[in-house]
């Protein structure tokens, strides 16, 4: 059984046709002794194996990516064919993804399909995996960072932006889970939002706009290796308008004024920073590097719309340490001529470093289309759920959320 399996998955990868199902065809058969279990995974890769992300991914039918991901792993037999096979599973992923929380094809289980996080514990399936993989030929450090690294582009969208001549062209990023150590429930309504939004159509004044997203995870490393440049800078001139969305506070949206160039704070693998947010090499930029880039959404305009359920704010708090001083202060007004940044109005977090480079890209490109970032009000559970991963309150907050945040959009485009 297992010869015929490897002749299925090898003729498919040879002949550069998708990959047959015959995998599903085997269920219930486990997957070859090619894992070493014992070799260590990240910070998040171990959450995986709590309660609460295998009822995710079981109540979503999203079990599946990772157990088809290791099969077709054990009978791979060259670096050519994973690359195949790893790029094929990790945009289908984001594709079933993206189909689920849009309403095409089965739910595959009883939790509701708005759900952003089948997509975030199934995508960290297939990373560990990888990293547990005892490959029958060899695999050097490099290649198999290389190959989750594709798992991480491909299953995020950041790879698949593309638009249809004729159209207004919109760009929308959302985010991972985070702070899983507090609440390992949690969801993000961002990315929520970028698996609604993506590849939908929205009527404008002049005419029809296409949206595409992506998502982004919560750590640093990626950043700094240049993940946000990578995906923005192709698109951007091509643009009509950007945005970058991010989970901030309760009960609210804002409207980041300015973002800064410091960030810090404990990511999802729980690394810290306390520096200026670096430009990788090679990537258009300002020169000097600015402190503060200011956001280029009509907010005014957005501020005075009706888009829905939470009041819309302008937020141009930023965190400054002035000239001549050591010490920062919260300026309510903006950022004052030669200070530091310490945050922007959206903090120091990587919700403000994904604006502030985008923005930073923005200005490096001479580009003058409309662009910044939306922070959504935080995603909250009924106040007498502690343990359940869904429940009414929970999902009519997210539903008002992504509805509020495609309003935004298009009164931006309008």
């Amino acid at each position: 059984m297992r010869t015929l399996l490897r002749r299925a998955v090898t003729c498919g990868i040879v002949a550069g046709a998708v990959i047959v199902t015959a995998p599903l065809a085997f269920a219930h058969e486990q997957a070859a002794d090619c894992y070493d279990r014992a070799v260590p995974v990240t910070v998040s890769e171990r959450r995986l194996d709590l309660a609460v992300p295998q009822e995710v991914l079981r109540r979503s039918g999203f079990d599946r990516f990772g157990s088809r991901f290791e099969r077709l792993l054990c009978v791979v037999r060259s670096k050519q064919q994973a690359d195949h096979v790893v790029k094929q599973e990790a945009a289908g992923l984001w594709r079933a993804a993206v189909d689920r929380v849009q309403g095409r094809g089965p739910a595959g289980g009883d939790l509701p399909r708005a759900d952003d996080r089948p997509l975030y514990w199934a995508r960290l399936a297939l990373t560990k995996a990888l990293r547990q993989w005892l490959p029958s030929f060899a695999l050097s450090d490099a290649a198999r960072t290389e190959l989750i690294g594709s798992v991480e582009t491909s299953s995020r969208g950041q790879d698949s932006v593309a638009f249809p001549a004729g159209v207004k062209r919109v760009l929308v990023s959302g985010f991972d889970p985070f702070q899983l150590d507090g609440d390992i429930r949690r969801s993000n309504p961002s990315g929520a939002t970028a698996l609604a939004l993506d590849g939908v159509m929205l009527k404008t004044p002049q005419g029809p706009a296409v949206v595409q997203t992506a998502m982004f995870p919560v750590l640093w490393t990626p950043f700094e290796a240049g993940m946000v440049e990578r995906t923005f800078l192709a698109a951007l001139p091509k643009l009509d308008m950007f945005t970058t969305v991010s989970q901030g506070r309760v009960g609210r949206v804002d409207i980041e004024r300015y973002n800064g160039r410091w960030h810090t704070g404990l990511d999802n693998d729980n690394e810290n920073r306390a520096t200026t947010i670096p430009i990788p090499a090679g990537v258009p930029t300002v020169t000097p590097q600015p402190e503060f880039v200011p956001t280029t959404l009509p907010y005014a305009k957005i501020v005075a719309a009706s888009t829905g359920r939470f009041p819309v704010f302008d937020n141009t708090s930023v965190t400054e340490i002035r000239p001549g001083t050591t010490t920062p202060v919260v300026s309510p007004t903006g950022p004052t001529e030669g200070s530091i940044a310490r945050a922007g109005g959206g903090g120091s977090y990587l919700s403000n470093e994904i604006a502030y480079r985008t923005t930073l890209l923005r200005d490096a490109l001479k580009l003058t289309i409309p662009g910044g970032h939306v922070h959504t009000p935080v995603l909250q559970f009924a106040p007498d759920n502690t343990t359940a991963v869904t429940d009414p309150v929970f999902e009519q907050n997210r539903i008002d959320i992504v509805a509020q945040v495609r309003s935004i959009v298009e009164v931006a485009l309008s």
